[in-house]
């Protein structure tokens, strides 16, 4: 594209510049806007935003409300299931389990048979709350704007990454 700027021309590119080796077939594939993870991260942060507004008065987070979320399709379960199910570490999970133990939302059991095994379930609180929260899904998906056909294809490519 012609510069009209009127600044003076860009010295030639070198074949060690960045920008020249990525032109290069070979290295093609490791520009930006080729990597598969880029887009998924970035829309996931995109997303995960959007539940902020919703989810701050309440005082919660994306994780703990993804964990409310699991916990309102299963109570009563380990936390090695609970983390199985959303892809988080004992690391991650656990400072989470935490802050909705201390606001009162679940409770945390050792099992008697195998003291190393906790049981996660919640408390009438953490019950209540689904109903604070029943149009959440809604509410993100309009601000989303994916039309149901392509939100259903969405979802079977994520799964199957996710599946992989």
């Amino acid at each position: 594209m012609p510069d009209y700027s009127g600044a003076p021309p860009a010295a030639p590119r070198q074949p060690s510049d960045p920008d020249t080796q990525l032109a290069d077939p070979v290295y093609a594939a490791l520009r930006l806007d080729h990597q598969l993870c880029f887009p998924l991260y970035a829309a996931s942060r995109k997303v995960i935003a959007l539940y902020q507004p919703f989810l701050q008065p309440l005082g919660l987070t994306y994780t703990q409300y993804i964990v409310l979320l699991a916990l309102w399709e299963q109570d009563q379960v380990l936390i090695k299931q609970l983390g199985d199910r959303l892809h988080l570490d004992n690391g991650t999970l656990t400072p989470v389990l935490k802050r909705l133990a201390e606001k009162g939302l679940l409770r945390r059991q050792r099992l008697a048979e195998d003291e190393r095994m906790v049981s996660i379930c919640l408390t009438q609180q953490g019950r209540a709350l689904k109903e604070a929260v029943k149009d959440l899904p809604q509410k993100i998906e309009a601000c989303i704007q994916l039309n149901s056909a392509d939100a259903a294809v969405l979802y079977q490519l994520l799964y199957r990454i996710l599946d992989s």
